[in-house]
């Protein structure tokens, strides 16, 4: 969780606030009716659970003490000179309440709390696609203005004017806090699993910082995606991003060794990875893949089950990967795709025909500007014997890496080429 300066709060049980924050917003903007002085007030709540559990002893009910303290300080605001101008405005907006506000609650229907109705919300039709992944993964994910920027290859201001503007347009479309119906569902589908994708995302691989997973986000994105397809259990997208998550998560224990330093997917001990995890993920994705129109989550969660059910890394599938790929790539193209073809069709027909796409990319900003290319580059190279051109790409991977365990991973993977 962020405070209002974009600074990690340290919780001592983490998992539960990162689940309650994003409940406790939705709860308030349901009761008032404004996102801004909401997340405010919700940040500056959490600021003070920080600040207080630790000496004094966790609650009994820690959903409920966010809520009042919050409730509190947005009722402060309120009652300034500000305040006054801003309640009249959520007086003639807000939507009204239901007679069960006042109760805590767990199920609240199909989708068990006020979260999806949040990330709905934030994925509003009245923001530009950029804004409402921007907003979602700061309200729903809890990623940091920094952090977000980093997705986006933006600089920070950038992203903190971006997040304000849609702050503001969610105010001024008078919107109610409720799902939207069916057809609007369909319209933001796509916005939401991106933004449960990205959440996921860095959960799974930290874009900076001394830790290579947050399990906090990759939990959360998994929780929230199980709850969107109770809510939409016919969406093939739906259950293909799941399946993905759940294949992906369930290699993470073997991705970092005893010090904290990255195991590559080829060296991980597969004996240690997730079975029921993959068994589920397998089964969601062949369900969707049988029965469902063709999606680019779908076709990553068909490549993430190739490389699960191997049963080690020289039995890998290479060619049903590089045929998935080239599919992916035709659906829904991207540069990260493309970098990731080239390892495949590497693994296939020989690092020179896998380094000849990763040429094509060069100058590409999407991908230059970050490690992704020189690492595959230098991997490739190192498949090709050039270790002295393979090192260098290594170490210009190393510079361009925000995360310190991939920082001294590719550093490490250059050293050992002297």
């Amino acid at each position: 969780m962020t405070t209002t300066d974009s600074r990690p709060v340290t919780f001592p049980d983490w998992p539960l606030v990162r689940r309650l924050a994003p409940e406790v917003l939705g709860t308030l903007v349901r009761r008032y009716g404004h996102f801004d002085s909401c997340e405010d007030a919700v940040q500056e709540a959490l600021l003070a659970a920080a600040r207080q559990w630790p000496a004094e002893g966790w609650p009994a009910s820690p959903k409920a003490w966010l809520i009042t303290v919050a409730s509190r300080r947005l009722t402060d605001e309120l009652r300034s000179a500000e305040g006054r101008r801003r309640r009249e405005e959520l007086d003639q907006a807000r939507t009204p309440r239901r007679p069960d506000d006042d109760h805590e609650h767990d199920d609240q229907g199909p989708v068990g709390d006020d979260t999806l109705t949040l990330l709905f919300l934030c994925c509003h039709p009245a923001l530009s696609p950029a804004s409402q992944v921007a907003l979602t993964l700061r309200a729903i994910g809890g990623l940091t203005t920094a952090e977000i920027a980093r997705a986006f290859l933006v600089p920070e201001a950038t992203m903190t004017q971006r997040i304000g503007r849609a702050k503001e347009r969610i105010g001024a479309a008078g919107t109610t806090f409720r799902l939207p119906p069916a057809d609007e569902q369909r319209e933001r589908l796509r916005v939401v699993l991106h933004v449960l994708y990205l959440v996921f995302n860095e959960g799974y691989t930290a874009t900076a910082g001394t830790n290579l997973v947050r399990d906090e986000l990759t939990a959360e994105a998994i929780r929230l995606t199980r709850l969107l397809l109770r809510l939409v259990p016919d969406d093939g997208e739906v259950a293909g991003l799941l399946a993905l998550m759940l294949l992906t998560e369930a290699r993470r224990v073997a991705r970092t060794a005893v010090d904290g330093s990255l195991v590559p997917l080829r060296e991980q001990d597969r004996s240690s990875w997730d079975a029921d995890a993959i068994a589920e993920g397998v089964a969601l994705v062949t369900g969707a893949l049988g029965s469902k129109p063709l999606g680019p989550y779908q076709l990553q969660a068909a490549i993430a089950a190739v490389h699960d059910e191997a049963p080690t890394a020289a039995d890998t599938d290479w060619p049903q990967i590089l045929a998935l790929y080239r599919v992916l790539e035709r659906l829904d193209p991207s540069p990260v795709v493309t970098l990731n073809k080239a390892v495949a069709l590497a693994m296939v027909d020989g690092p020179a025909a896998g380094l000849a796409v990763v040429r094509s990319l060069a100058g590409d900003a999407r991908v230059d500007r970050t490690h992704h290319l020189h690492s595959v580059r230098g991997h490739l190279l190192e498949l090709a014997g050039d270790h002295d051109e393979a090192r260098k790409a290594y170490r210009a991977a190393a510079r361009r890496a925000k995360s310190l365990p991939e920082q001294r991973h590719l550093l490490a993977r250059a050293a050992r080429l002297r």
